[in-house]
């Protein structure tokens, strides 16, 4: 998008320096089970500074006061979680890259989440387009005047709390099996946390321990990945570690009601430029007539999952449960970044960390690039020039 770095990149682009870069990003990692992109996005001042503005938008209507009300009715009951905090420490907010009426690109926002990505992984994946593509400084993928050092200084804030390393876990339910195990490594090895599996955490009362050279040490604070959708069907592994929906002595990082509050939930709530059109099903009054311009998601869901693109009314009128549905303008992607064959639509994600008692801080990004019908990795496996990357911004 910025024709002078898409050109140069394009020109000097070779299967031979994708594949050694692929080589140095997963040397000491193991092999990466998502297809990485072929090359970064190239973002334009003018495009950045919209991108900045529509998060704007979504932080002040999570620092509303009402907020936490406004949201209630967004956690489950059966997911509900005791000791909720103030604050969500990530926010990540997913922009579809469009065009606007006037012919200029936009960010139209397609999701939103109070719950961390890779925000280590994503250093290290910078850094390895830099180094293997031999690109210049007049881009960054940071933002808010945010380099390495401050970036992970503030990470290791928000992470560690008040602890030491040694009482911080990064948790999920088979960590290491994760498709986002090289984001978990990549942060231990920043931070010096744990990795654990929920399974490797015990219970003693109100406090979790795990073992390490035959002694229990016990958590302060748990980094938490695990996402309750994920075992939904399986909560029969809570018998084997603890169960997180009691009263415990732990921190959360970020406490697991905030993945519900800040959601597909919290998208009607917004009136932007910058955000489609979005309703509660059960909020519908009438079908609109150009349905085939609407896209019906879950509210319950991820990476995608249950969405329905192509809707019709019986689609609409099978719904059981439209509480738990939103219906939402589709968003039209523009096919903006030049690939060597032809236009390829890509998606930014602004990553904030919120360290506690302070203000929510934007400082790197996310990108995704796709050919297919949706943006995940998932819908795109038979096609270059697609997958996980990252923005480099134009200073």
């Amino acid at each position: 998008m910025i024709p002078a770095q898409r050109q140069k990149y394009n020109q000097e682009f070779t299967a031979e320096k994708y594949e050694k870069f692929m080589q140095e990003l997963q040397a000491d990692y193991p092999e990466i089970p998502f297809r990485v992109a072929e090359t970064p996005i190239f973002i334009p001042k003018a495009l950045k500074e919209k991108l900045i503005a529509a998060g704007n938008e979504i932080v002040s209507l999570i620092k509303q006061p009402n907020f936490k009300a406004l949201t209630q009715n967004a956690i489950p009951a059966q997911w509900n979680v005791p000791n909720e905090n103030d604050q969500p420490h990530f926010l990540t907010f997913d922009f579809g890259i469009c065009k606007n009426e006037a012919g200029e690109l936009t960010p139209m926002l397609i999701e939103m989440q109070g719950f961390p990505s890779l925000y280590g992984f994503q250093i290290h994946l910078a850094n390895t387009y830099r180094e293997s593509f031999d690109l210049d400084n007049t881009t960054s993928h940071y933002l808010n005047g945010f380099d390495e050092e401050k970036y992970t200084g503030l990470l290791k804030k928000v992470i560690l709390g008040k602890h030491q390393p040694h009482e911080v876990a990064l948790m999920d339910v088979d960590a290491l099996n994760q498709k986002t195990a090289i984001d978990f490594l990549v942060t231990q090895k920043m931070l010096g946390i744990k990795i654990l599996a929920l399974e490797e955490i015990k219970q003693v009362g109100k406090q979790l321990f795990y073992e390490e050279n035959g002694k229990l040490i016990q958590l302060k604070r748990i980094y938490n990945r695990l996402i309750f959708d994920e075992v939904a069907e399986n909560t029969a592994i809570f018998k084997n570690s603890f169960d997180p929906r009691q009263e415990l002595d732990i921190e959360w990082v970020t406490h697991p009601n905030w993945f519900y509050r800040i959601s597909k939930y919290t998208m009607p709530f917004l009136d932007s430029e910058f955000v489609p059109e979005t309703r509660f099903l059960n909020q519908v009054d009438s079908i609109p007539a150009d349905l085939e311009n609407y896209v019906l998601k879950p509210l319950f869901s991820f990476a995608g999952m249950g969405v329905i693109i192509d809707v019709n009314e019986a689609d609409i009128k099978g719904i059981k449960d439209p509480e738990n549905w939103i219906l939402q303008r589709k968003v039209s992607y523009e096919p903006a970044v030049q690939s060597l064959d032809g236009g390829v639509k890509a998606e930014i994600r602004l990553m904030y960390l919120w360290a506690d008692g302070e203000e929510p801080q934007l400082c790197i990004n996310l990108g995704r690039l796709s050919r297919g019908k949706m943006i995940g990795v998932r819908y795109n496996a038979d096609f270059d020039w697609v997958g996980g990357t990252i923005g480099f911004m134009e200073q």
